[in-house]
């Protein structure tokens, strides 16, 4: 998702500068003209909007403990990584420690939507900011939900991502479903593409599935560390939220964690 944003930004005009953990990822970008650096310090010192795209919470945490302190006064850091509730109210708390602005904002899409620039961003935060990033958000996305000033925005997208997920599910059973019932998967389809049943981000799992085509856009790993983070958020449990997970960490003990969700059709259901 870092790359895709980057070569967006980059495409748009935008003047971008990409750090990376580890140097390999950055090659790519590289070739395609993007500046790159070794030195964190050195890519965000000034830098009026920052952005963060990690795997998760510690992640996000272990870079900001690095980049705050040199951040330019007056900079936006942009926390874009799906880190959860809890990591979402201590990196806001890390900032204030800081004296640096904030927005809490995770995106609804994957790399492709990314690279297009029709991403859904969720933000929480402090109007100001929101204005000074306009121009970068805009870029990125087609749309910008503002979900108050907290930390709303990780707490939604939690949701979101359960949905899609559970989705994604469910179209892999009803599908196997209708096979083994001897109708065909695609009396299936054919009933819910283009009528108000066919959820569009379900069929496109469903054509995935069709071509066992498992090239990642959102890997099963990520959405079980999803569905995790949510379960763990919430003071009653959820038991559709329980079934999705075992299916998940069923798929990603298979062999399939960085593979795409739509793998999810690739194991036999749990029973």
């Amino acid at each position: 998702m870092g790359t895709a944003m980057a070569l967006r930004l980059f495409e748009t005009d935008h003047d971008v500068t990409v750090w990376n953990r580890s140097p390999q990822p950055l090659e790519a970008l590289r070739r395609a003209g993007v500046a790159v650096s070794q030195d964190l310090a050195a890519a965000v010192a000034e830098t009026p909007v920052v952005i963060t795209m990690l795997t998760d919470g510690d992640a996000v945490r272990s870079v900001a403990e690095q980049m705050l302190p040199v951040l330019a006064a007056d900079a936006v850091w942009v926390q874009a990584s799906t880190v959860g509730a809890e990591w979402a109210d201590r990196l806001r708390a890390l900032a204030e420690d800081h004296d640096r602005s904030m927005l809490d904002a995770p995106v609804s899409g994957s790399t492709s939507p990314a690279r297009s620039g029709s991403l859904t961003w969720l933000v929480s935060g402090p109007p100001s900011a929101v204005d000074r990033t306009s121009p970068v958000l805009d870029a990125l996305g087609s749309r910008t939900l503002l979900v108050g000033e907290a930390q709303q925005a990780s707490r939604l997208k939690l949701v979101v991502n359960a949905w899609m997920t559970t989705a994604t599910v469910a179209i892999a059973d009803a599908l196997q479903a209708s096979e083994e019932l001897g109708i065909g998967r695609q009396a299936l389809l054919d009933v819910l593409t283009d009528g108000p049943l066919g959820m569009p981000y379900a069929l496109q799992k469903a054509a995935l599935m069709r071509r066992e085509d498992y090239q990642p856009g959102f890997p099963v790993e990520l959405a079980l560390k999803d569905v995790r983070l949510l379960a763990q958020a919430q003071e009653h449990p959820l038991p559709l939220l329980d079934v999705v997970e075992q299916r998940l960490s069923a798929a990603a003990e298979a062999g399939h964690a960085r593979d795409d969700l739509a793998a999810v059709a690739a194991i036999p259901a749990v029973r």
